[in-house]
């Protein structure tokens, strides 16, 4: 897998199509790794798709980040490592902090954002907060997670299989994010954001409720907001064809295919 600035990634550019507009940066959420996001958005056809495994996590050196602006940071040094100047942010959860993070801080670098499952303040239960101040209690963190975080149609086997992969984060990682996401609100400062903006939430999202959607959605100009149904706080892997679906039309709108504009030119002309 490929590092750049101490941050691994795996990178698609456009499978059998050539890749149009900004590439799509994929940000996973607190104890995550970059398969957090289905094989539907990271193997997007006709996009460059890079995600990411933010640093102590899945595939990346280091101990992770206290705060959600060093995580912004961190990623805004491995864009340019990359010499990626303008980009698509797409971000879950605290990956959606980040994102809205980034857009805040670099405004003309970012030509959309997408926040999926996540909010302008990400206040963390204070029981998941105690636990996860204890090493031996990190059995305990993830299963009170995977209790939250999926809808209640989500198949077993999906919610066993996050399980797994969240428990090879290490315990000071995990803690390290939930700390960071309860300092995190940005609420103040919605209407700087310049990007055009998505926003996506599961409607049984117990973690990120649709309010915080919502409130991002009545914050931000212009910003779209779409509410997926049957699903919690995973969205995109409980729907991926549905999240899929919502975010290739959003990205078509902003960045109309070289097909779509040559028909538009035809019938204009």
């Amino acid at each position: 897998m490929p590092v750049a600035a101490d941050i691994a990634y795996s990178e698609q550019r456009g499978g059998a199509l050539l890749a149009e507009g900004p590439p799509l940066i994929l940000i996973h959420g607190a104890g995550g790794t970059r398969l957090h996001w289905p094989p539907h958005i990271r193997r997007m056809p006709g996009k460059q798709v890079l995600a990411a495994d933010l640093p102590g996590h899945g595939e990346s050196p280091g101990e992770g980040e206290p705060t959600i602006e060093a995580y912004a940071d961190r990623l805004w040094r491995w864009l340019d490592a990359m010499g990626q100047e303008r980009v698509v942010l797409v971000g879950h959860s605290m990956g959606g902090a980040i994102a809205l993070t980034m857009a805040l801080g670099a405004r003309a670098r970012v030509a959309v954002l997408v926040l999926v499952g996540s909010g302008a303040a990400l206040p963390v239960n204070p029981r998941l907060l105690e636990l996860a101040a204890e090493p031996a209690d990190s059995a305990k963190v993830v299963d009170l997670v995977m209790r939250w975080a999926y809808g209640p149609s989500a198949p077993a086997r999906l919610v066993e299989l996050s399980r797994m992969r969240m428990a090879q984060t290490p315990p000071r990682v995990l803690q390290a994010d939930f700390l960071a996401c309860d300092r995190f609100d940005v609420r103040a400062r919605l209407g700087e954001v310049a990007a055009a903006t998505l926003i996506l939430c599961g409607r049984h999202d117990r973690m990120t409720p649709l309010s915080s959607s919502e409130t991002l959605s009545q914050g931000i100009p212009g910003a779209r907001l779409s509410v997926i149904e049957d699903a919690g706080h995973m969205v995109m892997l409980e729907q991926p064809e549905a999240v899929t679906a919502v975010l290739r039309r959003f990205l078509d709108d902003t960045f109309p295919s070289r097909e779509a504009a040559s028909r538009a030119a035809k019938t204009g002309s």
